[in-house]
């Protein structure tokens, strides 16, 4: 299996909310970043996967643009879902990088505007403050802090 089918078959995992799937491409020394979470660490960046598709079910997964160079592949992926806190639909265009050793997923970093998500999210509070390092490092704080409680039930 290519790289890229593997980022395929990831992403077809999530669209169908199958997180043991997703995270079995997943070396366990995955370092994982996004703008919510920060950098996540093997058990840590699996367990998010867990939590969020548990939290969440009407998340709708689209993925597309994948392409592979050398040992990185890059793909284009959206979420369409409501914000639990506030009700508000968010829709999350996502860019994400994957690097491979030893066919699996070694380091995955997803990037995507947090101050179009937090106004989105979070409505006025969002677009006044989601731009700002305080928000990021509230926010990272606070996903980090419910990952801690979910890694704790399990």
């Amino acid at each position: 299996m290519t790289n890229s089918e593997i980022i395929d078959r990831f992403y077809q995992a999530f669209s169908e909310r199958n997180a043991e799937k997703m995270i079995s491409f997943y070396s366990d020394e995955i370092v994982f970043y996004d703008p919510a979470f920060g950098e996540l660490k093997g058990d840590y960046a699996k367990s998010m996967w867990k939590m969020l598709i548990r939290s969440n079910s009407d998340t709708k997964v689209s993925y597309s643009n994948i392409h592979e160079k050398d040992n990185i592949v890059i793909a284009h992926w959206t979420a369409e879902y409501v914000f639990s806190k506030t009700g508000r639909k968010v829709i999350n265009h996502v860019f994400a990088k994957f690097e491979f050793q030893n066919g699996k997923i070694i380091k995955h970093t997803d990037s995507f505007n947090l101050h179009k998500w937090s106004s989105q999210a979070l409505g006025l509070k969002g677009y006044l403050l989601g731009w700002t390092s305080f928000f990021k490092n509230k926010l990272q704080k606070q996903t980090n802090n419910l990952l801690d409680k979910f890694m704790s039930k399990k």
